[in-house]
């Protein structure tokens, strides 16, 4: 099959023939529909996080089931589905307490056996267990969900993701509540999602910080009500001036340390900021040590707080619904073979989200 392999950091990704196996016990073998391109895989693709190489990256991703292995039952050949990029365990004390996002066991995980990918008798390895810049991925089947007839593929990979990320950071992280006043730092495809859950929530005020106008310009047509240039001042005090002194909410969606601080400052006394964004392992984000006079939150998002299996459908409902308007993230398509064309987009900020269109149904 034709895959698109990260061999070193910070060089493009080559399109090549690799090999793939047939799924185990647990795992489903799916046919790639549609994957979006996400800030995180540029993470790996500069080095700014460690991948071991070479890889295959893509864990925002939809396609066809295609085979099961010994043990499935959750689904069957033929299914549409969206492929999660955590897949619990189910039983571990985080799976049992409600936050499977965070299980450490993982136990449908292939990560102790041997890859599922090869060029040659080189294994390669899949990020998060998907690779989904492939025409095919073999994945645990406890990360798959089922997509309704109605609902396009290439709408369903970036629920897989971005669209999860940004709403579940809203809903299940900060619990946002109604009437409340919002800041998001970042208004890529994360952010926008950030936006509209927090509309969603009844928020009475959602400020969108940026430093491209023509971003800032697509949020507000996502629901922000202002929108704050951080290239024309201080982004924090014009946050500050926006508000008494600060909002309740403010979430980072770039993954920096400097706007990581941004977000905290932009906060209010018993405010909670909520990074979502991937900031480098390496970085620290110091805050001031009267964090306990100011009884601010800082906290983390790790993919939205997910339960998947709860989360995804209730995103698919309200997308069906027109309340969570998920086909105008997608700025521009690209076939596989331009996956450095659409990466080359993402760094200049001139899309939303990308998809890759790499098979059909």
């Amino acid at each position: 099959m034709r895959a698109a392999v990260l061999n070193e950091v910070r060089t493009p990704l080559a399109i090549e023939e690799l090999t793939i196996d047939d799924p185990g016990a647990g795992e489903a073998l799916v046919r790639v529909v549609a994957a979006g391109v996400c800030h995180s895989d540029l993470h790996f693709i500069e080095g700014t996080y460690p991948a071991r190489l070479p890889t295959v990256l893509g864990h925002e991703v939809a396609g066809v089931v295609e085979h099961v292995g010994a043990g499935v039952t959750n689904v069957v050949p033929g299914d549409r589905v969206i492929l999660g990029f955590v897949q619990p365990c189910g039983h571990c004390d985080y799976c049992q307490s409600g936050r499977p996002n965070l299980c450490q066991t993982r136990t449908t995980a292939r990560s102790s056996r041997t890859p599922t990918l090869r060029r040659g008798d080189t294994p390669v390895t899949a990020m998060t267990n998907i690779g989904g810049f492939a025409e095919y991925s073999v994945t645990p089947a406890a990360g798959l969900l089922k997509v309704p007839d109605d609902v396009g593929l290439d709408i369903a990979a970036l629920v897989g993701c971005s669209v999860m990320t940004g709403y579940g950071a809203v809903t299940n992280t900060a619990k946002v509540e109604p009437g409340s006043t919002v800041a998001v730092i970042g208004t890529g495809g994360v952010g926008l999602n950030i936006i509209q859950a927090a509309r969603l929530a009844g928020a009475r005020q959602v400020i969108a910080v940026d430093l491209v106008e023509h971003k800032l310009t697509l949020a507000k047509e996502f629901g922000a009500t202002d929108s704050v240039n951080a290239g024309e001042g201080d982004p924090v005090e014009q946050v500050r001036a926006l508000t008494d002194g600060g909002v309740e909410y403010a979430f980072e969606a770039i993954g920096l340390k400097q706007t990581s601080r941004q977000a905290y400052d932009m906060t209010r006394r018993g405010g909670t900021a909520v990074i979502v964004g991937m900031v480098p392992p390496t970085d620290t984000i110091d805050v001031p040590g009267m964090i306990w006079l100011d009884e601010k939150t800082l906290k983390g998002s790790f993919y939205g707080s997910a339960r998947f299996h709860v989360d995804v459908p209730r995103i698919l409902a309200l997308y069906r619904a027109g309340k969570l308007d998920l086909d105008r993230l997608v700025t521009r398509r690209f076939p596989l073979d331009q996956i450095n064309e659409a990466f080359d987009a993402l760094k200049s900020g001139e899309v939303a989200r990308s998809v890759l269109e790499i098979g059909s149904e």
